[in-house]
């Protein structure tokens, strides 16, 4: 017995030992490459195409962070599957801190809506790391500015009418333009027809041309086509007025249980080094604050409303669990 037990603490001593050693060898390079950080330019995924609200936060914020972290961050967008593509491409990158990604709410929809459809997931909400969230809009309703429809109840009473004839347009299928209209045609009891597309910039163009006649986005997205007159909004999905546009009534003012927010922040890979996600969490602070970005991104009609990492995980989490539930009061779409 007494040899059992001497031989149990000799074999544990050598493992300790073995253990020791492999420390000592891995981790002096691990911190080499962390502290070395970032040694080559970054690339920051916006999983849209340009002109929606990601790409128009993404840029501005690039620009400030590759000068707090001394390397370029380049903007490399990927849209597609209301934003699931890239966003699945930076949750299978390498955790190095290289690779960011510059998401939206649909974030926490997608995820539900793969396990809804039982299709392979694009991506798994713990896949990816929240480091700060830049802004928080309710999203809007406009339409062209010479549609028929002057108030968003003439838009739904046409629409009690004659089911299906209004079609709008989306980001994608579960995408922060389509979820927003969908739970105002639950609400309104009214059936409208979905036309997606790969990002807002394109649906606010067929928007303009004609080929839709709704659509469901941030302010930022379409506030320059407002003040030129091209186009009209009608309500928005939030509470309390938009500082960009005070006069619009939101849809819970006009008797409607509608309300959606679209925001925006950055994430990294889960698994990449803490030393690294400190970094970018430290830079992206700095970003938020910077004057540049919040006249940029102000400009365009979203304010900045910074959360930083443990507040913005904690907002995200709450969001993908009512978010689960909407996906499921929405159902299947192919």
């Amino acid at each position: 017995m007494y040899r059992n037990i001497t031989g149990r603490f000799q074999t544990r001593a050598i493992t300790a030992l073995i253990l020791l050693v492999a420390v000592s060898v891995v981790t002096p390079a691990a911190r080499a490459q962390t502290n070395a950080y970032p040694s080559r330019s970054i690339t920051l995924v916006v999983p849209f195409p340009p002109g929606g609200l990601a790409d128009i936060v993404a840029r501005p914020v690039a620009e400030a962070l590759g000068r707090e972290l001394g390397q370029p961050v380049v903007i490399d967008n990927k849209g597609g599957a209301g934003g699931g593509i890239g966003m699945g491409v930076v949750a299978r990158a390498k955790p190095d801190g290289y690779t960011l990604l510059m998401a939206l709410s649909s974030l926490t929809v997608l995820p539900e809506a793969d396990n809804l459809l039982g299709r392979s997931p694009m991506f798994a909400l713990n896949d990816l790391r929240p480091i700060a969230r830049y802004t928080a809009d309710p999203t809007v309703l406009a339409v062209r500015a010479d549609a028929p429809w002057k108030t968003a109840k003439e838009l739904i009473e046409d629409a009690r009418k004659r089911p299906g004839a209004i079609n709008y347009g989306s980001s994608g299928n579960y995408g922060t333009m389509h979820v927003p209209m969908e739970i105002l045609a639950q609400t309104a009891g009214v059936k409208l027809t979905h036309v997606p597309f790969t990002g807002a910039g394109p649906a606010v163009v067929a928007l303009l041309g004609g080929q839709i006649e709704a659509v469901s986005t941030g302010p930022a997205t379409v506030l320059q086509q407002v003040k030129a007159g091209k186009i009209r909004v009608l309500a928005h999905w939030g509470h309390a007025p938009l500082a960009s546009m005070p006069e619009v009534a939101s849809l819970k003012e006009l008797g409607y249980n509608a309300e959606y927010a679209q925001w925006s922040g950055l994430f990294l890979p889960s698994g990449t080094p803490e030393a690294i996600v400190q970094r970018v969490r430290a830079a992206a602070r700095i970003a938020a604050q910077d004057a540049k970005v919040r006249e940029v991104i102000q400009n365009t009609g979203s304010p900045v409303v910074y959360l930083d990492s443990p507040d913005f995980e904690k907002y995200v989490q709450a969001d993908a669990r009512r978010m689960s539930e909407v996906v499921r009061k929405i159902g299947k779409v192919e």
